[in-house]
């Protein structure tokens, strides 16, 4: 059988192999407990999908077009649902994650050549990280962007700090943060009084969409931004937690079943932020001919009475800047995990935690250093840099949905559990609809 061949020769062991097979399931339990202990994975995968790159396109598009990009939004959601159960699954079923998959499948140069593509995207998005942790710092205390983005190694030392209490706690705590972005904005949202009516119409498709130039360029990079390439190397590694019986057909189907709920149930939490962030932009700044083209505007228009009017305050600015060092950290965490997951994969290459993780900062926080050395010290020189690293995901992000969706697609490797024939055709139309949109968002980018 080939799945038995692939693990056969699979030298390069677990997959995170410090986390692998730990997190407990309660056997003979009902449907809320097994549920309960497969929840988690879903929450570091979710982070991806609501991390500081996607804001300001986010409250663009609501203020430049109301609430028109709400549809944009849903079937950016729905598209990361179905990679994202594809991607658990081949982890679930043949014990590998994507880069250990994908190496089996390409060979040793290949395998490195990958490596360094999905390595340049995971350095992209930790770049984005680095940018939003260190405007919200020089938000919320003045502390200058350059020192801000130095603050940042000390993430290194509090995921290392926290993996030493356990994986379910590391998943509490990106819970934890994410449910702090959605109150904020859910208070923001509610306190701006959106059109109800306008706002649910918005999830309805509309031929503006496509007709009107500048809604489609911000549609196109609201899904571009949206699937991120090492989401789908991290949840098909960390679904390998769960203790499952790796050679029980109806284990596995269980394990399948419940990390899709969990993962649906996530994803469906960063599609209401998601939404948030373009209704906030709606129902405050529709209308509005200023700037609002950074983080730091975007900040100070929330507390302009002239603005956003009577609700303007400074609460309103200091909990977005609090929602935006919140989403900083928690993708951190999934950044340096995701690093780790890619280098072992497709390298197999070992180190020490600690040194892999301080890695992955250091490289990340030498592109933002230097732009503020050169440019100066100001956020728009830093969010200028935060477009640029879309460019990377945009290169990677086919080199992980295409070998995807070849493997579980492959009924000798996944078995009964490979794609059925309208999720092949549908993740193969995915595939080439977004790489074909990256191409464009990469050539009107440098544009």
């Amino acid at each position: 059988m080939e799945k038995e061949k692939f693990l056969h020769k699979t030298q390069n062991g677990l997959s995170l192999a410090e986390i692998n097979n730990t997190v407990p399931i309660p056997q003979n339990a009902g449907f809320w407990r097994k549920l309960l202990a497969y929840t988690g994975p879903g929450a570091l995968v979710a982070v991806g999908y609501m991390d500081p790159g996607n804001w300001v396109t986010s409250i663009a598009g609501g203020a430049q077009y109301g609430y028109l990009l709400l549809a944009v939004i849903l079937i950016s959601n729905l598209i990361a649902m179905l990679l994202q159960s594809m991607s658990a699954k081949l982890g679930i079923v043949t014990g590998m994650d994507l880069a250990q998959a994908t190496r089996l499948r390409s060979g040793k140069k290949l395998g490195f050549i990958l490596w360094i593509i999905t390595e340049l995207a995971i350095m992209a998005t930790d770049i984005a990280e680095v940018i939003g942790s260190a405007v919200a710092l020089n938000l919320l205390f003045n502390i200058p962007l350059l020192l801000g983005v130095i603050i940042t190694v000390l993430d290194v030392f509090l995921l290392l700090i926290l993996a030493r209490f356990g994986f379910r706690k590391i998943e509490a705590i990106v819970a934890t943060l994410i449910a702090t972005i959605l109150v904020i904005f859910l208070y923001e949202v509610i306190i701006a009084q959106p059109n109800i009516a306008h706002m649910f119409g918005g999830f309805v498709p509309k031929p503006e969409i496509v007709t009107d130039k500048g809604a489609l360029f911000l549609a196109l990079g609201i899904v571009g931004a949206t699937v991120m390439p090492h989401n789908l190397y991290l949840h098909s590694s960390i679904v390998q937690a769960r203790q499952y019986d790796r050679n029980n057909r109806a284990a596995i189907k269980e394990a399948v079943k419940f990390t899709t709920i969990d993962s649906n149930i996530q994803l469906s939490i960063a599609f209401v932020i998601n939404c948030l962030l373009l209704i906030l932009g709606a129902s405050l700044f529709f209308g509005y001919s200023g700037e609002l083209d950074t983080l730091g505007q975007l900040y100070r228009a929330l507390s302009d009475n002239a603005i956003v009017g009577a609700i303007a305050s400074p609460l309103l600015s200091v909990l977005f800047a609090v929602a935006l060092l919140a989403s900083g950290q928690n993708s951190t965490i999934t950044g340096t995990l995701t690093g780790q997951i890619v280098m072992e994969g497709f390298i197999r290459m070992r180190m020490p935690l600690w040194a892999r993780r301080m890695i992955t900062r250091v490289i990340a926080i030498i592109p933002v250093i230097v732009c503020i050395i050169v440019f100066g010290d100001t956020e728009s020189v830093v969010e200028h840099l935060l477009i640029y690293t879309q460019v990377f995901l945009s290169v990677a992000l086919p080199f992980s949905i295409i070998p995807l969706t070849i493997f579980t697609s492959n009924e000798k490797l996944m078995g009964e559990f490979k794609n059925r024939m309208w999720v092949v055709i549908l993740a193969w139309v995915i595939a080439v609809a977004l790489t074909v949109l990256n191409i464009w968002l990469i050539i009107t980018t440098f544009q």
